[in-house]
């Protein structure tokens, strides 16, 4: 590899889509500063452009054409630049990307992020373009983390690919069949990143709670062995499936709560049972009732999040109403909402009973103007509480920090920074949905609680 590959060229990558792509760009990045590519932080001061792509709804594959449309003039005004698209629609579409936009040097899928550094090193030495998208399903799955300035809090990977093939998703298209990092690498991984200063992961996978080691572990092991045996402050995972969801995981959570985060995101998708079989979901309505039952009788104060989509095809009236009305009995903290995109592959992108765009449109609106005013109910009762803040950096405000608490709360409050990297009991000053502001609670340590978050 030449090291020099790199020297007095800027590297610029625009990511969407999930944890697991900004997971990945972090990784391409430190991939290539391996060969003194230097980050810029926008496109006209780089020589080498990655999109890093998201297929998992309609709108950010159509980002891939547009932004690569912009980068035209630029390439035919500085002949060194190099355009290249990583991710899910690299993944999925491959030789098209090259033929649809000829302003791309190459294309690399999900499976080829290792290869980077050597496919951008035969793109400028060569010129030829580039496919690299095969799926590396004859090795194991191993990977260290990789982040260049890991700060407070990291991602780290635990396994890749899903064996669900829910009839909406494109995942096990586009990452492949699942693959799990062995426990003992991971727990390595872990105490690495302590050792530089890392207090709190985020464990990713499409389905976190299916992880499977080498040796036999399972996710709850995991977190049990990740709890007992490393110096991380603070564990968290996602994303969960609610059929994998169960006892003993709420248990190993209870047990570990003062490492273990009190917030779980667990994707309903429907609130109705026929829309449910519908999507291969493995669940009905009531057993996922159940799990939340079981989870917050197991693990009191609990937050709660979820996905769900909306005109689903064949999604009748009384039928989303029954996804409406999960808002109301489960009351999460917050939801992320879609409206139903056909994609390629998908069993439901052949299903005739498609949903018109402004149908889906207005039940999308309703649901998420009733889940507002949840959040809101439920924000105002932490008004006065105490929360454990662990801060991880600094605010555009003068003399203001940021942190969160272990239900995912994102805190401001005004301190010094030395408090950064340190968890330390915040009094709640307002509460809004997701965000509070708040007044640090160490003699001492006060902020000025005259300024007010607005």
């Amino acid at each position: 590899m030449n090291e020099d590959l790199g020297r007095g060229r800027g590297v610029y990558i625009s990511t969407y889509g999930c944890q697991m792509n900004e997971n990945d760009t972090e990784r391409m990045l430190s991939l290539l500063e391996m060969v003194n590519f230097v980050p810029v932080e926008s496109p006209d001061k780089a020589s080498l452009i990655i999109i890093n792509s998201c297929s998992v709804r309609e709108k950010p594959v159509h980002k891939v054409w547009s932004e690569a449309g912009k980068y035209r003039e630029m390439k035919a005004k500085n002949p060194d630049l190099k355009i290249g698209v990583g991710g899910c629609v690299a993944q999925q579409e491959k030789q098209k990307l090259l033929k649809d936009i000829p302003v791309l040097d190459f294309v690399f899928g999900t499976d080829a992020i290792d290869q980077l550094p050597e496919i951008v090193m035969r793109a400028y030495q060569t010129g030829e373009k580039q496919v690299s998208a095969r799926f590396e399903n004859d090795r194991p799955y191993s990977v260290e983390t990789m982040v260049r300035n890991p700060g407070v809090s990291t991602f780290v990977n635990i396994m890749k690919g899903c064996d669900n093939f829910c009839t909406f998703c494109v995942v096990p298209f586009t990452r492949g069949r699942e693959r799990s990092r062995d426990m003992k690498e991971l727990l390595k991984d872990i105490k690495t990143l302590t050792d530089r200063g890392v207090k709190e992961v985020t464990l990713l996978g499409q389905n976190v709670n299916s992880y499977k080691s080498t040796c036999g572990a399972d996710f709850g092991q995991l977190l049990k062995a990740l709890a007992e045996d490393t110096e991380i402050q603070r564990i968290r995972y996602t994303t969960s499936h609610p059929k994998d969801f169960n006892q003993e995981l709420v248990d190993i959570s209870a047990k570990y709560r003062s490492k273990i985060c009190d917030y779980i995101h667990l994707p309903a998708q429907s609130g109705n049972s026929e829309v449910l079989k519908r999507m291969n979901r493995g669940y009905t309505r009531e057993e996922y009732l159940d799990k939340v039952r079981m989870i917050r009788e197991g693990i009191p104060g609990v937050t709660l999040t979820t996905d769900l989509i909306v005109g689903f095809p064949g999604e009748t009236e009384a039928q989303y109403e029954d996804t409406y009305t999960l808002l109301e009995e489960v009351r999460y903290e917050n939801i992320y909402a879609f409206r139903y995109s056909p994609r390629p592959f998908t069993k439901a992108a052949r299903y005739e009973d498609q949903l018109s765009e402004d149908e889906k449109q207005r039940r999308l609106q309703k649901l998420l103007d009733r889940q507002r005013e949840i959040s809101f109910e439920l924000a105002k009762p932490l008004d006065g509480q105490t929360l454990d803040v662990l801060f991880e950096n600094t605010t555009d405000v003068e003399g203001q920090i940021q942190g969160r608490s272990t239900q995912n709360k994102l805190v401001f409050a005004y301190g010094d920074k030395s408090l950064i990297g340190q968890t330390v009991p915040v009094k709640v000053l307002k509460a809004f949905p997701s965000v509070c502001r708040g007044e640090i609670l160490i003699p001492g340590e006060r902020g000025d609680t005259s300024r007010v978050l607005q």
